[in-house]
């Protein structure tokens, strides 16, 4: 039976990809729902329409205000990771690809670069495959004005894309490579991970000692801070490595007894390792 429950994860999948943090996504559907609530249901024609409505226009509000924020943000900011499962027997292994790579770190990361309404559009068409003209109607805007959002979106996002995504085992043995190559300190075999022109982002929100407060770009710089980066960030005693799927794809998370300390992500093209992201702040690993 249709209820405001039986669409929380739908509502929590839109909310996720449109903040890139699970506590805020969590947020607005519990606001979502508070809106519901005081709604006389006769007025409600299709439930899941209202409440797409409802939350978009407030994720659209929470980034605006999220980009004031991050401007004062110490350091790169990254999305909140979260632990994801693999493909359920029932899903569409097609459909299953398209949304994983909708909740990857990198394709978050790269939504960022878009603006509010761009990014809604987006979404809403592209993952979550509604009308032009039922996104006008959502974001109260014209269909031609969602149309060109979604050009610019669209071609934004083709430009920064890699055009050649890696098997999840090529993924998982650049990752195992690259963690054992800075585990022994060696950087001839980390370099050779590495392609010309990597580039990494540590994201500890100013409360981790060492963080890089800029994206380093360039195989040496990114060498060079790894090795050290492992003696900065990780106590050496008691802190264990496990392999996860964080976001749809492999990450390595470093854990003292059940707590989080960070989590490591990379893109890989052409296999090398193209961009490397590591998420410290404390308050982004509630859920890994």
């Amino acid at each position: 039976m249709e209820s405001f429950e039986s669409y929380r994860p739908y509502l929590f999948a839109i909310a996720y990809r449109m903040l890139g943090s699970a506590m805020d996504a969590e947020d607005i559907v519990q606001e979502t729902y508070l809106r519901y609530s005081t709604t006389p249901p006769e007025t409600i024609r299709s439930l899941k329409a209202f409440l797409t409505t409802i939350l978009t226009r407030l994720c659209v509000d929470q980034l605006q205000l999220a980009r004031r924020k991050r401007e004062v943000y110490v350091g790169p900011w990254l999305p909140e990771p979260i632990l994801t499962t693999t493909t359920a027997a029932s899903e569409d292994p097609a459909e299953h690809v398209e949304r994983e790579e909708s909740i990857s770190l990198a394709f978050l990361a790269l939504l960022e670069e878009l603006q509010p309404f761009e990014r809604a559009v987006f979404l809403l068409h592209e993952v979550f495959e509604y009308e032009f003209a039922e996104i006008a109607t959502m974001l109260d805007k014209s269909e031609a004005a969602c149309r060109r959002s979604f050009s610019r979106a669209k071609l934004h996002l083709r430009a920064h894309r890699p055009r050649f995504a890696a098997s999840a085992e090529t993924h998982r043995q650049l990752l195992s490579g690259y963690f054992q190559a800075i585990e022994t300190g060696e950087m001839t075999p980390l370099m050779n991970l590495l392609s010309e022109n990597v580039t990494l982002w540590a994201d500890g929100g100013g409360k981790v000692k060492g963080a890089a407060t800029r994206p380093l770009t360039g195989r040496e710089a990114v060498a060079r801070f790894s090795v050290g980066a492992r003696q900065r960030f990780v106590p050496p005693a008691g802190s264990q490595a496990e392999m996860a799927e964080v976001n749809g794809e492999p990450a390595l998370i470093i854990r003292v007894g059940t707590q989080a300390l960070l989590v490591l992500s990379i893109e890989v093209e052409q296999g090398r390792i193209q961009a490397i992201r590591i998420i410290a702040n404390p308050e982004k690993l509630a859920r890994v």
